[in-house]
């Protein structure tokens, strides 16, 4: 199950749309849907769960914790939507696409994609490359 959460004055446009591109997602790269919870926020409510957690004090646009049991992908991922509107100007895209992609990156991670390298981060953005087509 997909869920959507809010801790600030922000709603997703089509919630159901989204939660069947994140389910279609997860399918193609042959995973099962578990328990995944999008918390959309702020940068202050991020910034707090990023010291106090992950010992980093700095701004962030996503944060994903994986509960996954093997293939069947479980977590939250929080969201800072003022991070997001920041860097679809930053990246002269709009917001929407700029969300999406973030929205994939978190569940990519869940998948076993990481970003920590530069051949990492290519693949990682293939793959929000690749998703964001059948979404936007």
């Amino acid at each position: 199950m997909i869920s959507f959460n809010y801790e600030i004055d922000f709603k997703l446009e089509d919630e159901q749309r989204k939660r069947e591109w994140i389910a279609r997602l997860i399918q193609e790269e042959n995973c099962s849907e578990g328990e995944i919870n999008y918390i959309f926020c702020s940068d202050v409510y991020l910034h707090k769960i990023n010291v106090q957690f992950l010992n980093h004090d700095t701004l962030t646009d996503i944060i994903s914790f994986d509960y996954s049991v093997g293939k069947e992908l479980h977590g939250d991922i929080y969201i800072s939507i003022d991070r997001v509107r920041d860097n679809a100007k930053d990246f002269k895209t709009t917001f929407k696409q700029e969300l999406s992609r973030v929205m994939a990156h978190g569940v990519l991670h869940y998948c076993g994609y990481k970003d920590k390298t530069k051949s990492d981060q290519e693949l990682m953005t293939l793959k929000e490359d690749y998703y964001l087509s059948k979404c936007i």
